[in-house]
């Protein structure tokens, strides 16, 4: 719904403007498009019963509530959403703007956040470009993993707005990858990510930390481990899969006072479920 009323806005401006995608009109071609428009109307209107299908759609892309939901359903967060609205400003101006700034990132992350600013969408704040960016789907994971990297100020906030309370720890470190994803290589990136992680962890799940004996550092050996036998169990490369046994005889080395059972449920969900990090 929303690419097509893009392309029928779009469409406007372009006629409006004397504008096509290959280049500029001249007024003969205008007219002609004009009256092209008008015949295809006409039979748009037969073929449909009398239904204007064209003005209905022009309808609907002049509705500001339905552009409204359609920013807020694909870009969650924007500063400018809590804002009182600059003159002029409309939803479907907004979306164009949204769309665009989405396409800058994919290709320069830093000119795509740097539009948003200078549009007056986002705030030049870390906490909300985090916040834009937990919100968003529509952004290339590739870059944003470039971006993250070389941006540890938002990385940070970012980390601070997942809620793992309650969750089993694979469940959590899935989750967490999928929105901030780990790199293809080990190094020093993915030891950041398993720290922020680890300690991210402990703090939304104090009670089963203390009942459990865990510490951030025995988390994120235990992240590990578990991004290992992911590893092991998914990769074609792999003959001889670790057992279950061999998985809680090398972790409990790794991390003491874990119990047998507890390193066990931690096999069980790889095994199953499969990669952490997929």
């Amino acid at each position: 719904m929303g690419q097509g009323l893009w392309r029928v806005v779009r469409n406007q401006q372009l006629q409006q403007e004397g504008y096509s995608e290959q280049g500029y009109l001249t007024r003969e071609q205008s007219r002609r498009m004009a009256a092209n428009s008008i015949s295809n109307t006409s039979h748009r209107k037969q073929v449909q019963g009398g239904i204007d299908i064209y003005h209905l759609l022009k309808d609907l892309a002049n509705d500001e509530l339905l552009w409204q939901g359609l920013c807020k359903s694909t870009w969650g967060h924007c500063s400018i959403y809590n804002k009182n609205p600059p003159l002029g400003f409309s939803f479907r101006k907004l979306y164009m703007q949204l769309d665009e700034g989405s396409l800058t990132f994919n290709a320069n992350p830093d000119e795509g956040v740097n539009y948003f600013m200078s549009k007056g969408i986002l705030d030049d704040s870390p906490k909300e470009i985090a916040k834009f960016i937990f919100c968003t789907r529509t952004l290339n994971w590739k870059k944003l993993r470039i971006y993250l990297d070389e941006r540890r100020d938002v990385l940070d906030d970012l980390v601070t707005l997942h809620n793992f309370r309650n969750q089993f720890l694979p469940n959590a470190l899935r989750e967490f990858f999928r929105h901030i994803h780990a790199p293809e290589e080990r190094g020093e990136y993915l030891e950041t990510l398993i720290t922020k992680f680890s300690h991210r962890f402990c703090a939304c799940n104090p009670d089963l930390m203390r009942e459990l004996g865990l510490s951030p550092d025995a988390v994120y050996v235990l992240c590990y481990s578990l991004i290992l036998l992911s590893i092991d169990l998914t990769s074609p490369h792999v003959k001889n899969k670790m057992s279950k046994r061999e998985f809680i005889r090398n972790t409990r080395r790794a991390a003491q006072n874990i119990s047998e059972d507890f390193v066990g449920h931690l096999y069980d969900n790889i095994y199953l479920i499969g990669h952490v990090a997929a």
